[in-house]
């Protein structure tokens, strides 16, 4: 499949959107008593937040593996996302949401044309 780097990249942005979307709008309720439940059972807000972003990466591998009917691309998908997510909330404290979108896209980008060419 032709730029199928820009395709795999496009649907993890939609994918990231659709989970902002269902924990932020859709399920905030449950995910602010979850939260306080992990938070409670860890006893860690670092590792409460890890645990948070693996199961971002999960939610983003299930929905990227549906959608190119591959499981391959969607663990490469969820894992290059978890990795930009942690680096960036490591090290870059302050962005706005243009700049998060823009950072994992030029990042993934990047490396799926690496991984498929372009």
């Amino acid at each position: 499949m032709e730029h199928l780097w820009f395709y795999i990249a496009i649907a993890l942005a939609v994918s990231d959107l659709i989970h902002g979307r269902l924990v932020w709008d859709v399920f905030s309720n449950f995910y602010i008593v979850f939260g306080g439940m992990l938070n409670t059972t860890t006893k860690d807000n670092k590792l409460a937040w890890l645990f948070h972003e693996l199961l971002e990466a999960l939610f983003h591998f299930i929905l990227i593996s549906i959608i190119f009917l591959n499981i391959e691309i969607g663990v490469i998908a969820a894992l290059i996302h978890l990795s930009i997510d942690i680096c960036h909330t490591l090290f870059i404290q302050d962005m706005s949401a243009i700049q998060h979108r823009t950072l994992h896209f030029i990042i993934e980008s990047a490396i799926f044309i690496i991984i498929f060419g372009f």
